[in-house]
Protein backbone atom coordinates (compact mmCIF):
# COMPACT_ATOMS: atom_id res chain seq x y z
CA UNK A 1 0.00 0.00 0.00
CA UNK A 2 0.92 3.57 -0.96
CA UNK A 3 0.38 6.20 1.49
CA UNK A 4 2.23 9.10 1.96
CA UNK A 5 1.70 10.44 5.28
CA UNK A 6 2.72 14.32 4.51
CA UNK A 7 -0.35 14.77 2.10
CA UNK A 8 -3.14 13.06 3.42
CA UNK A 9 -6.60 14.01 1.66
CA UNK A 10 -8.58 14.27 4.40
CA UNK A 11 -8.25 17.29 6.92
CA UNK A 12 -7.52 16.40 10.04
CA UNK A 13 -5.56 16.90 13.67
CA UNK A 14 -5.48 13.23 13.84
CA UNK A 15 -2.48 11.01 12.45
CA UNK A 16 -2.73 7.77 11.48
CA UNK A 17 -2.04 4.83 13.70
CA UNK A 18 0.11 1.87 12.79
CA UNK A 19 0.02 -1.57 15.02
CA UNK A 20 1.26 -5.09 14.62
CA UNK A 21 -0.95 -6.48 17.31
CA UNK A 22 -4.53 -4.88 16.62
CA UNK A 23 -5.95 -1.66 17.24
CA UNK A 24 -9.19 -0.39 19.22
CA UNK A 25 -10.77 2.63 17.98
CA UNK A 26 -13.90 4.06 19.57
CA UNK A 27 -14.86 7.71 20.60
CA UNK A 28 -13.81 7.59 24.45
CA UNK A 29 -10.34 6.60 24.88
CA UNK A 30 -10.84 5.13 28.38
CA UNK A 31 -13.28 2.69 26.40
CA UNK A 32 -10.27 2.37 23.87
CA UNK A 33 -8.21 1.73 27.10
CA UNK A 34 -10.64 -0.87 28.18
CA UNK A 35 -10.20 -3.07 24.90
CA UNK A 36 -6.68 -2.81 24.61
CA UNK A 37 -5.99 -4.45 28.07
CA UNK A 38 -8.07 -7.40 26.46
CA UNK A 39 -5.87 -7.62 23.73
CA UNK A 40 -2.60 -7.53 26.28
CA UNK A 41 -3.94 -10.45 28.39
CA UNK A 42 -4.18 -12.44 25.39
CA UNK A 43 -7.69 -11.82 24.02
CA UNK A 44 -8.69 -11.91 20.88
CA UNK A 45 -10.31 -9.11 18.65
CA UNK A 46 -13.97 -10.40 20.16
CA UNK A 47 -13.02 -9.94 23.76
CA UNK A 48 -11.57 -6.44 23.03
CA UNK A 49 -14.94 -5.30 21.32
CA UNK A 50 -16.90 -6.72 24.30
CA UNK A 51 -14.37 -5.11 26.56
CA UNK A 52 -14.91 -1.89 24.96
CA UNK A 53 -18.65 -1.88 24.45
CA UNK A 54 -19.39 -2.49 28.46
CA UNK A 55 -16.65 0.55 29.30
CA UNK A 56 -18.71 2.60 27.02
CA UNK A 57 -21.79 2.18 28.92
CA UNK A 58 -19.88 3.83 31.48
CA UNK A 59 -17.67 6.35 30.23
CA UNK A 60 -20.41 7.50 27.85
CA UNK A 61 -23.49 5.54 27.77
CA UNK A 62 -25.14 8.80 25.20
CA UNK A 63 -23.86 6.23 22.75
CA UNK A 64 -23.72 2.71 24.21
CA UNK A 65 -26.01 2.24 27.08
CA UNK A 66 -26.65 -1.11 28.66
CA UNK A 67 -30.36 -1.36 27.82
CA UNK A 68 -29.51 -0.42 23.70
CA UNK A 69 -28.77 -3.03 20.80
CA UNK A 70 -26.12 -4.67 19.48
CA UNK A 71 -24.78 -6.02 15.67
CA UNK A 72 -21.76 -7.55 15.27
CA UNK A 73 -19.34 -8.51 12.19
CA UNK A 74 -16.53 -11.13 12.77
CA UNK A 75 -14.45 -12.80 10.43
CA UNK A 76 -13.07 -15.80 11.85
CA UNK A 77 -10.53 -16.28 9.23
CA UNK A 78 -12.59 -18.56 7.11
CA UNK A 79 -16.14 -17.29 7.04
CA UNK A 80 -18.25 -14.08 8.31
CA UNK A 81 -20.56 -14.08 10.85
CA UNK A 82 -23.43 -11.78 11.50
CA UNK A 83 -25.31 -11.04 14.67
CA UNK A 84 -28.27 -9.06 14.64
CA UNK A 85 -28.75 -7.85 18.44
CA UNK A 86 -31.33 -5.48 18.24
CA UNK A 87 -34.01 -5.20 21.25
CA UNK A 88 -37.32 -6.59 20.57
CA UNK A 89 -40.57 -4.94 21.57
CA UNK A 90 -42.31 -6.43 24.54
CA UNK A 91 -45.12 -9.05 23.83
CA UNK A 92 -47.86 -7.09 24.43
CA UNK A 93 -46.72 -3.80 22.96
CA UNK A 94 -49.25 -4.23 19.67
CA UNK A 95 -50.04 -1.42 17.71
CA UNK A 96 -53.62 -1.37 19.34
CA UNK A 97 -52.70 -0.67 22.73
CA UNK A 98 -50.03 2.24 21.53
CA UNK A 99 -53.73 3.55 20.08
CA UNK A 100 -55.38 3.11 22.85
CA UNK A 101 -52.89 5.20 24.55
CA UNK A 102 -53.63 8.13 22.29
CA UNK A 103 -50.73 7.79 19.62
CA UNK A 104 -50.55 7.11 16.21
CA UNK A 105 -46.93 5.80 16.34
CA UNK A 106 -44.23 5.12 18.86
CA UNK A 107 -43.27 8.30 20.66
CA UNK A 108 -39.76 9.23 20.85
CA UNK A 109 -39.67 9.20 24.52
CA UNK A 110 -41.46 7.40 27.54
CA UNK A 111 -42.46 3.87 28.60
CA UNK A 112 -44.08 2.82 24.94
CA UNK A 113 -40.41 3.60 23.04
CA UNK A 114 -38.63 0.97 25.55
CA UNK A 115 -37.39 -2.35 24.01
CA UNK A 116 -36.35 -5.55 25.67
CA UNK A 117 -32.16 -4.42 25.63
CA UNK A 118 -30.18 -6.64 23.13
CA UNK A 119 -26.91 -5.40 23.81
CA UNK A 120 -26.63 -7.85 27.33
CA UNK A 121 -26.89 -10.92 25.41
CA UNK A 122 -25.28 -10.00 22.59
CA UNK A 123 -22.07 -10.11 24.79
CA UNK A 124 -23.16 -13.35 25.96
CA UNK A 125 -23.67 -14.64 22.52
CA UNK A 126 -20.44 -13.50 21.05
CA UNK A 127 -18.39 -14.41 23.55
CA UNK A 128 -20.01 -17.95 23.89
CA UNK A 129 -18.99 -18.32 20.52
CA UNK A 130 -15.69 -16.49 19.78
CA UNK A 131 -14.63 -15.21 23.23
CA UNK A 132 -11.09 -16.38 25.20
CA UNK A 133 -10.93 -14.93 28.46
CA UNK A 134 -13.30 -15.06 30.67
CA UNK A 135 -16.40 -13.52 30.20
CA UNK A 136 -16.22 -11.60 34.02
CA UNK A 137 -12.72 -10.41 32.86
CA UNK A 138 -14.68 -8.55 30.10
CA UNK A 139 -16.34 -6.60 32.59
CA UNK A 140 -13.44 -5.30 34.59
CA UNK A 141 -12.31 -1.94 33.51
CA UNK A 142 -15.91 -0.95 33.77
CA UNK A 143 -15.83 -1.66 36.57
CA UNK A 144 -13.51 0.18 38.06
CA UNK A 145 -14.53 3.12 35.90
CA UNK A 146 -17.69 3.07 37.84
CA UNK A 147 -16.10 2.24 41.46
CA UNK A 148 -13.46 4.81 41.19
CA UNK A 149 -14.86 7.31 38.66
CA UNK A 150 -13.07 8.76 35.69
CA UNK A 151 -12.82 12.60 33.49
CA UNK A 152 -16.09 13.25 31.80
CA UNK A 153 -15.18 14.02 28.49
CA UNK A 154 -16.75 17.45 26.85
CA UNK A 155 -18.57 15.95 24.40
CA UNK A 156 -20.56 13.63 27.24
CA UNK A 157 -20.52 16.69 29.52
CA UNK A 158 -22.87 18.57 26.68
CA UNK A 159 -24.68 15.45 25.86
CA UNK A 160 -25.85 14.74 29.82
CA UNK A 161 -26.32 19.13 30.13
CA UNK A 162 -28.86 18.55 27.59
CA UNK A 163 -30.38 15.71 28.75
CA UNK A 164 -30.76 17.27 32.33
CA UNK A 165 -32.70 20.31 30.73
CA UNK A 166 -34.91 17.61 28.47
CA UNK A 167 -35.88 15.87 31.53
CA UNK A 168 -35.80 18.78 33.97
CA UNK A 169 -40.02 18.93 33.79
CA UNK A 170 -40.24 14.95 33.83
CA UNK A 171 -40.18 12.51 36.94
CA UNK A 172 -36.77 11.48 35.69
CA UNK A 173 -35.71 14.80 37.00
CA UNK A 174 -34.58 12.74 40.36
CA UNK A 175 -32.30 11.46 38.59
CA UNK A 176 -30.56 14.52 37.41
CA UNK A 177 -27.37 15.90 39.39
CA UNK A 178 -26.44 19.19 38.70
CA UNK A 179 -24.01 21.16 40.72
CA UNK A 180 -26.96 23.46 42.37
CA UNK A 181 -28.64 20.09 43.22
CA UNK A 182 -28.66 20.81 47.05
CA UNK A 183 -26.74 18.04 49.32
CA UNK A 184 -25.96 14.64 49.02
CA UNK A 185 -28.89 13.86 51.32
CA UNK A 186 -31.21 15.52 49.32
CA UNK A 187 -29.88 14.21 46.24
CA UNK A 188 -30.40 10.59 47.74
CA UNK A 189 -33.89 11.14 49.04
CA UNK A 190 -34.70 12.42 45.42
CA UNK A 191 -33.22 9.09 44.21
CA UNK A 192 -35.22 6.87 46.66
CA UNK A 193 -37.93 8.80 45.83
CA UNK A 194 -37.70 8.06 42.19
CA UNK A 195 -37.09 4.78 42.37
CA UNK A 196 -39.52 4.11 44.71
CA UNK A 197 -42.26 5.32 42.19
CA UNK A 198 -40.86 3.34 39.14
CA UNK A 199 -41.20 0.72 40.91
CA UNK A 200 -44.42 1.17 42.03
CA UNK A 201 -45.21 1.61 38.20
CA UNK A 202 -43.35 -1.92 37.42
CA UNK A 203 -45.46 -3.63 40.01
CA UNK A 204 -48.66 -2.14 38.65
CA UNK A 205 -47.92 -2.97 35.18
CA UNK A 206 -47.06 -6.59 36.49
CA UNK A 207 -50.47 -7.11 38.18
CA UNK A 208 -52.41 -5.88 35.03
CA UNK A 209 -50.76 -8.08 32.70
CA UNK A 210 -51.11 -11.13 35.50
CA UNK A 211 -54.74 -10.22 35.68
CA UNK A 212 -54.83 -10.29 32.29
CA UNK A 213 -53.41 -13.74 31.73
CA UNK A 214 -55.18 -15.16 34.68
CA UNK A 215 -58.69 -13.75 32.42
CA UNK A 216 -57.34 -15.07 29.30
CA UNK A 217 -57.11 -18.43 31.21
CA UNK A 218 -60.32 -18.36 32.77
CA UNK A 219 -61.99 -17.67 29.31
CA UNK A 220 -59.83 -20.63 26.86
CA UNK A 221 -57.78 -22.69 29.46
CA UNK A 222 -54.84 -21.61 27.94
Amino acid sequence: MQLDLSTLPYRSTRQPLFATRGVVATSQPLAAQAGLAMLQRGGNAVDAAIATAVALTVVEPTSNGIGGDLFALVWDGARLHGLNGSGRAPAALTMEAVRAAGHASIPARGWLSVTVPGAPAGWRDLHQRFGQLRFTQLFEPAISYAEQGFPVSPVLAQYWERAAALFATSRFNAFVIAAAAGSKEQMIAEKEAAIAYFMDQYEKMLRENIDEHLTRFDQTGA
